[in-house]
């Protein structure tokens, strides 16, 4: 069964695309079979990867408003081992859409589960959320076996942050027995600036092991990669971007092999 890691912060611009991107990546360069799930409206995660909106067809939305089954609508990638579900244009009136819907929660997590019954080729699904916490957000909270959250370095991003902790805590509670926080992500770390410094001892403080010892700096080759359509690793594997969304993949499966009990199959 493949790990189902939703990539969330309701916080716009702290880094949350270009961590599922990069980290998808980078998880697919070590010999795992990804999928990202591109479960934002604005499509950049789709972007990221090479696939312009005029290619795109149909994606995620009509996964989850027509039940079309996720293996038919997928789409490999430039990366090898990574594959895309993108973003249609429709997903855009989802949130107004599919509260009708009956099980309306829980629409990602039966797509997934119809495919699992012969067996989803994945190793890791990671799920790239709105920046908000609507409708879309829920789904990915109800699928997922755990949530990852980039935390940007800069003042207020602890209080949104301990906001999504409370909304875990009540999907948990509510839909997902079983969702858990995979940890915080340190994003824009600039070790010029005492705030970042101040912000990562604040999260650490608070959150404690939680939080991703990999810190992700800010790194005008990672802009510069998504504006050509590619992940940072293809556009400049030896940038200090990068570098660091291939450390920050290494502790993630690092992490998950003690808490399984086994390593991840490959």
């Amino acid at each position: 069964m493949p790990h189902i890691i939703a990539i969330a912060n309701q916080k716009g611009g702290v880094g949350k695309t270009t961590t599922a991107i990069n980290l998808a990546t980078s998880l697919a360069a070590t010999g795992l079979r990804v999928l990202l799930i591109d479960l934002d409206p604005q499509g950049n995660a789709s972007t990221g990867l090479g696939l312009e909106h005029g290619a795109r067809r149909t994606g995620s939305y009509a996964m989850l408003a027509d039940h079309q089954p996720l293996l038919s609508l997928v789409r490999e990638t430039m990366v090898e081992r990574l594959s895309l579900l993108p973003a249609d244009t429709e997903l855009a009136g989802a949130e107004i859409e599919l509260v009708t819907y009956d099980r309306r929660e829980f629409l990602l997590r039966e797509a997934l589960s119809g495919d699992k019954s012969d067996g989803l080729p994945y190793d890791f699904i990671l799920i790239d959320c709105p920046p908000s916490l609507g409708l879309l957000t829920l789904n990915a909270l109800v699928a997922a076996d755990a949530v990852l959250v980039p935390l940007q370095c800069e003042f207020f991003a602890l209080e949104g942050v301990s906001h999504l902790v409370r909304t875990i805590e009540r999907v948990r509670r509510a839909f997902n027995p079983q969702l858990h926080l995979q940890g915080l992500v340190l994003t824009m770390f600039d070790r010029r600036n005492n705030l970042s410094e101040l912000v990562a001892e604040d999260a650490r403080g608070f959150f404690g092991a939680q939080v991703f010892e990999t810190l992700i700096p800010r790194n005008i080759r990672i802009s510069e990669a998504q504006s050509h359509g590619k992940p940072a690793s293809l556009y400049d594997p030896k940038s200090a971007g990068s570098l660091a969304y291939a450390k920050l993949a290494d502790e993630l499966v690092g992490r998950l092999r003690p808490a399984t009990g086994k390593g991840t199959a490959q």
